[in-house]
């Protein structure tokens, strides 16, 4: 007797699991690439990336005790810099150094936010997460998506 293999497609957001009899999970990307994408696309996926980047940047504040620069300008240009980044390179890479080869630095994750020195040392380049003795920190331990859109001058 044949025996043949049921797959199963279930699809849940942007991504597909194939699930064959014996359990075994293979994940398969739906998601268009960014660079594949029209304008309008273009768009609605970096409201949703700056939506997550704003939201990941208040729960590490949070898990952090760190604060935000006394500039908003300043996390919000940043957010918006990793929204970018997650949306073209697959990761929230700094947006706040220069690189020879971006993707190669992505794929690294030394530079991945949060990056290995904030998270071993609570050091922050871009002024994202600030400790009570930097200069420029400020009072604030959130922002909202409206301020991140004001802060930075995305036009979606």
């Amino acid at each position: 007797m044949k025996s043949t293999i049921l797959l199963l497609l279930f699809v849940e957001s942007t991504t597909a699991f194939i699930v064959s009899p014996n359990t075994i999970r293979q994940s398969v990307s739906l998601r268009k690439k960014y660079e594949d994408m029209d304008e309008e696309e273009k768009a609605v996926a970096l409201e949703k990336a700056t939506k997550a980047m704003t939201a990941f940047t208040n729960k590490y504040l949070e898990n952090t005790c760190t604060k935000l620069c006394s500039d908003k300008s300043v996390p919000a240009v940043v957010i918006k810099g990793l929204a970018e980044h997650k949306l073209t390179l697959g990761a929230p890479l700094c947006p706040c150094r220069f690189y020879d080869d971006k993707e190669a630095e992505a794929k690294d994750g030394y530079w991945n936010c949060p990056c290995v020195p904030m998270r071993e040392r609570h050091e922050c380049h871009c002024m994202l997460f600030l400790t009570e003795d930097n200069a420029f920190v400020g009072e604030e331990t959130s922002i909202t998506y409206e301020e991140v859109i004001e802060g930075s001058n995305i036009q979606f």
